[in-house]
């Protein structure tokens, strides 16, 4: 009996180029899927980045998303509903359901993370008689991001193919997808997921000078949700906020006011602490 291993594809560059390597490499020991989990609220290059790497690899890439059960309590957990490119939703339907029953999610609590792709990752590979500890998920971290490998990797059966299989680095990822005739088409500091929170606030200030609309849902999260009771029935003291330090989306763009603001640029390497603090998001936020 072959094992098995559950790819995460978050739609990045290194992890599709890590679901193609598991192909070429793993897949006459072992019995591999791939799976990619929309949030609602990915870039539309994302999704188009995703469907091109499966019809030109050949992976048979599962596409699902959560299916939040409003309810709280025991067996009212996030399920996993199989879709596919033409009909995922891109319009926040899943982000907000998520956000209606768990709250505003933050750099403390990051249950969008959570909710939208660990569970509902997981809740699909259960779906179809995968049970825990009977795979390994695969994550598309790299040599040069060793650190931000889980420190309980073992126990929870996760595996880093480009750490531990074969070392590649960004400078591999880039020289690889050099080679192919499509890539992904978003800017280094744009990211998958639109306004991510975990952005450095550079990046966040550029995206609201170069795409303002970006923050349109964003927004209109935080007027519907911004006291939305705790499990306890508590309303909280101050409103609830995305960003760091209790900041609101109209906070982020009073960042563009300030004197010393640089914007981004793919090719222009700027960096100052007050700016540049980041929670490691870069190309995509790999969700282990």
């Amino acid at each position: 009996m072959k094992s098995r291993i559950l790819a995460s594809v978050s739609g990045g560059e290194t992890s599709m180029y890590m679901a193609k390597w598991l192909k070429e490499n793993m897949a006459d020991n072992n019995e591999i899927i791939y799976v990619f989990a929309n949030t609602s609220q990915e870039l539309e290059e994302t999704l188009e980045f995703v469907e091109q790497c499966d019809q030109a690899f050949g992976l048979n890439v599962v596409w699902v998303e959560a299916l939040v059960n409003p309810q709280r309590g025991p067996g009212c957990g996030t399920k996993a509903t199989v879709t596919n490119f033409e009909n995922a939703k891109r319009n926040g339907e899943v982000f907000e359901a998520m956000i209606a029953k768990y709250g505003i999610p933050f750099i403390r609590s990051p249950h969008c993370t959570r909710e939208l792709k660990n569970h509902t990752i997981r809740a699909y590979a259960r779906s179809i008689g995968w049970k825990s500890n009977t795979y390994d998920l695969a994550i598309g971290i790299r040599a040069d991001e060793i650190d931000r490998i889980n420190p309980k990797r073992r126990e929870q059966r996760f595996i880093y193919p480009f750490v531990e299989y074969v070392e590649k680095t960004k400078k591999d990822v880039n020289t690889f997808w050099r080679d192919q005739p499509f890539r992904l088409k978003i800017k280094s500091y744009e990211g998958n997921c639109k306004t991510c929170f975990k952005k450095s606030d550079r990046k966040l200030a550029t995206i609201a000078l170069e795409h303002p609309e970006w923050y349109d849902f964003y927004r209109d999260m935080e007027v519907k949700y911004e006291f939305k009771p705790d499990y306890q029935g508590k309303i909280p003291e101050r409103p609830n906020r995305f960003f760091r330090s209790y900041r609101s989306c109209d906070d982020i763009f009073k960042l563009l006011e300030n004197k010393d603001f640089q914007p981004s640029t793919d090719d222009k390497i700027v960096y100052d602490y007050k700016w540049d603090i980041s929670n490691g998001c870069s190309e995509s936020c790999e969700v282990f």
